[in-house]
């Protein structure tokens, strides 16, 4: 399985933006597919899943702002970010998780700043 992430980039605070992650490979094998985010100084952490079956699952954090979907018909998972805030800044990882393993892209910045 291979991950491609995009979509990230500058944005201003109160902001949005929609990063996409495009799996390819053996894609039947993915199960669950997540969103992780790793800020300058700080450890990975995970923000949000979405099941093969379609159910989400959000971090306290930011489940009032962020939303997990997939598009199955081009393996593609993406990531809506509303009302961006300077430390949402960070790179934003995509997560495969078969039944033996997981996969992750390479990640997308994300800066917010004015």
């Amino acid at each position: 399985v291979q991950l491609q992430a995009s979509g990230g980039g500058l944005a201003q605070p109160g902001g949005s933006l929609r990063l996409s992650c495009a799996a390819s490979g053996s894609i039947s094998s993915i199960n669950n597919m997540a969103w992780f985010r790793q800020a300058p100084g700080k450890q990975r952490e995970w923000v949000a899943t979405i099941t093969s079956r379609g159910s989400t699952m959000y971090a306290d954090s930011v489940k009032a702002r962020f939303t997990i979907s997939r598009d199955n018909s081009k393996n593609t998972v993406y990531l809506q970010i509303t009302t961006l805030k300077p430390e949402d800044t960070a790179v934003y990882y995509c997560k495969a998780i078969t039944a033996v393993t997981v996969y992750w892209g390479q990640g997308t910045q994300v800066t917010v700043s004015s």
